[in-house]
């Protein structure tokens, strides 16, 4: 059972942590007070081969309707992608994620919509940000050269996400029945050191919980482990940026009820301090965190 008082002795072992200054995220000029306010994106998957079918744009007029709906619902940003995270997902070339991408940025962000590219393949990155994308969702470590360079040029937000291979779609292990952070920790202070020297100027961590691990197949380790990163996200403030995390939708747990579980989730990526909120369920995260606000006062 999560209790209130395992929550207290996990604030008490690292009370440093707690209140430590990140800075504000800055997207496209724009700046956001995620300490006040966390900010949510949503998420559209032009890839048929998501597990979350709900998400899935079977075209661009899909995709674009979707995009207009979720900002309409309360999210800051729309994250699109056109290739599956998930182990067993077709390959999309760097060719077809264009063509599938770039008329659907194009046309959300005429309509005002924040656009968030998901790819980690550098032809991709610029076509995406000369259609108008303002954050780049990386998903890979290979290439950071010439895609921070790119980053830079356009003056793009870029959500770095954990990886531990080229790309995320290499099948790599997480730490499991240890503490998680201190690896993080190493991880991404390196690469943001990387990015920083490459000229870009606006970055996010991202800890991966939403990807494909190969030692968190069975779904009771995979929610134990999503969980404990959500709530010792506070502890990865030391490294000064706004933290992402995608909400888990555990269908083990949740099973016919699956479209709550990112709302539960929600609630335990507030409580350990998560800047921006990934989910499939925008009305939904954006009702929590305003529940949360609003009895918080």
């Amino acid at each position: 059972m999560l209790t209130l008082t395992a929550l207290a002795e996990l604030a008490g072992q690292y009370p440093s942590d707690l209140d430590r200054p990140i800075e504000p995220l800055v997207v496209g000029g724009r700046t956001f007070e995620v300490d006040v306010r966390p900010t949510v994106m949503g998420t559209i998957n032009l890839s048929r081969d998501s597990t979350y079918r709900e998400s899935i744009a079977t075209s661009a007029e899909s995709a674009i309707r979707k995009g207009r709906v979720m900002a309409a619902q309360g999210a800051d940003f729309v994250d699109l992608g056109a290739e599956s995270s998930t182990a067993k997902a077709s390959r999309v070339g760097p060719n077809e994620q264009i063509a599938l991408l770039v008329p659907v940025i194009e046309a959300l962000t005429e309509q005002g919509v924040v656009v968030s590219a998901e790819t980690y393949e550098p032809a991709v990155v610029r076509a995406c940000l000369a259609a108008g994308a303002q954050i780049l969702n990386l998903t890979g470590t290979a290439h950071h050269d010439e895609i921070y360079a790119l980053a830079a040029e356009f003056g793009a937000t870029v959500v770095m996400c954990y990886v531990g291979g080229a790309n995320v779609r290499d099948i790599t292990n997480v730490t499991v029945n240890d503490d998680p952070i201190p690896g993080l920790l190493e991880h991404f202070e390196r690469r943001l050191a990387q990015a920083r020297a490459a000229g870009v100027t606006s970055l996010v961590i991202d800890p991966g919980m939403g990807f494909f691990y190969g030692n968190l197949v069975d779904p009771m380790t995979r929610a134990r482990h999503q969980s404990l990163v959500l709530l010792n996200t506070f502890r990865l403030r030391a490294l000064g940026v706004p933290i992402c995390n995608a909400m888990p939708h555990a269908f083990d747990i949740f099973e016919d009820q699956f479209r709550a579980a990112e709302g539960f989730f929600t609630v335990l990526g507030l409580l350990g301090g998560t800047s921006i909120l990934r989910t499939h369920e925008v009305a939904q995260v954006s009702a929590v965190i305003t529940a949360m606000q609003m009895l918080g006062r």
